[in-house]
């Protein structure tokens, strides 16, 4: 598996606070937040459901895991994808450091991305408090 999930039964625009204010009691910003709904109306005339992508980086562990492997890059950030259900529940899916960063197979990377996970896991624990 390469992720781990939640659901959420809250309003979309909601979920993307409460995600936003989770990943930042972890130490994470968002870099990067991908409308992917509002981008298929635009270059598509596609209707669907909101889903967003949010790039999620804490800039201590970048930085680590950029010393460690200069590529790791073509790995970052952190991806968060919050997308609203048919029946109105928000699914909040984060990437699983863990599977990703296993790929690059360098010393070092599996304790980053156990830390990264573990961060990770608690903001989306925190979601269903």
């Amino acid at each position: 598996m390469y992720g781990f999930s939640t659901t959420l039964r809250i309003a979309f625009a909601d979920a993307i606070a409460k995600v936003t204010e989770a990943l930042k009691r972890e130490g994470f910003g968002v870099l990067t937040d991908i409308d992917v709904q509002a981008t298929l109306k635009s270059k598509l005339n596609l209707d669907m459901r909101p889903y967003r992508i949010l790039g999620a980086c804490n800039p201590p562990f970048a930085h680590r895991a950029i010393l460690a492997e200069p590529d790791i890059g073509l790995l970052l950030p952190c991806n968060v994808l919050v997308r609203e259900e048919e029946n109105g529940t928000v699914t909040v899916a984060f990437m699983d450091p863990e599977a990703v960063l296993d790929l690059v197979g360098k010393p070092g990377m599996k304790e980053i991305a156990m830390e990264v996970k573990a961060k990770l896991v608690r903001a989306r624990d925190s979601l269903s408090a």
